[in-house]
């Protein structure tokens, strides 16, 4: 089979080499799923790139990279129904704490890994809904019903956030989010309610006059560090920030002193770990949401399996407008 593999941490056109490796056999408990999506994201990009603090040397010999992806199972291992031979799946955590992910014709993987694609939803769309889609239907949807809330979402045309403004929505929830001015409609049509400049001096008065004084009950943020002072001063009491990023600020500084006296619960989120009953109801809303025409995953690009260097470079430039896929076959 044709893979997209590295050996090195580096620069994508430098380290990532299109090769052969023998199609694998699924074990016990595995399906083996012929690929004709994988999604590409930003952890991929920073794992090849060897961006990971203390990480100094890729965690195996050789790495077919990248958790998302679609496809049709072709085989299954023992204890595995037969009945799942031919379904259409999408995938989760195809990399992760594993050396062979989806950038490859074919992937052995847990069978549970593997989810039934609902009639009428496309390859295209389950490659995306493993990390961007499960990051967005828990940070919206981790403390329960949304309806009648009031969600702040961060980066709201980023393909985690665009995903949450439409999740929100379709939950009854009443959606501020921010973005920089150039996204302002795109994310207006994807249903927010109020849409702000992320840069505005006076972001916080803002959001607080959009809520009519009373704050926001839940904030889904992927720049917790950057924002943590604003947080504690637009969350109500006894409110939640979903964090799921930080990238610009790592070590972040918390006021402690407003978080405690609002009593607000900081619900940190890593999508990869998330407890399968969590991951579940995920997958649950991400479906429905589908099924009732409420949530369309945007996608910025497409390449061919052979160019996964641009499609890792693509995933990392500032402006895009949706999920990144690699087009297998």
């Amino acid at each position: 089979m044709r893979v997209i593999s590295y050996d090195r941490f580096g620069p994508a056109e430098e380290v990532l080499e299109l090769g052969e490796m023998p199609v694998p056999a699924p074990e016990a408990g595995e399906v083996l799923v012929r690929l004709s999506h994988s999604g590409v994201n930003p952890s991929d990009a920073k794992a090849r790139a060897g961006g990971r603090p203390g990480v100094t040397e890729p965690a195996f010999p050789r790495i077919i990279p990248h958790s998302d992806g679609a496809g049709v199972i072709e085989a299954v291992g023992d204890g595995v129904e037969a009945a799942r031979v031919g379904e259409p799946v999408w995938i989760w955590n195809g990399q992760w704490q594993r050396a062979f992910g989806t950038a490859a014709e074919y992937i052995a993987l847990p069978s549970d890994q593997a989810v039934t694609r609902p009639e009428g939803m496309s390859a295209e769309v389950g490659a995306t809904l493993g990390i961007p889609g499960l990051t967005a239907a828990h940070v919206v949807f981790g403390g329960g019903d949304v309806a009648g809330k009031v969600l702040l979402i961060s980066g709201g045309a980023g393909a985690v956030g665009h995903n949450a403004v439409q999740l929100a929505k379709w939950g009854g929830a009443t959606v501020i989010a921010t973005c920089s001015p150039g996204a302002t409609a795109r994310v207006r049509a994807a249903g927010a309610d109020h849409v702000l400049d992320y840069s505005a001096p006076d972001l916080a008065a803002q959001i607080m006059e959009a809520t009519g004084g009373r704050g926001v009950d839940r904030a889904l943020e992927v720049e917790f560090g950057r924002n943590a002072a604003l947080l504690a001063e637009v969350l109500r009491p006894n409110g939640t920030v979903a964090a799921y990023g930080s990238a610009k600020e790592m070590t972040p500084v918390l006021p402690f002193g407003p978080y405690l006296f609002k009593a607000i619960t900081i619900d940190i989120v890593l999508i990869y770990l998330l407890a399968a009953p969590e991951r579940q109801l995920a997958i649950d809303r991400l479906h429905g949401a589908l099924a009732a025409g409420a949530f369309t995953p945007a996608i910025h690009a497409r390449y061919p399996l052979e160019q996964a260097a641009a499609a890792q470079d693509a995933v990392m430039t500032p402006g895009r407008a949706g999920a990144v896929l690699l087009e297998i076959g």
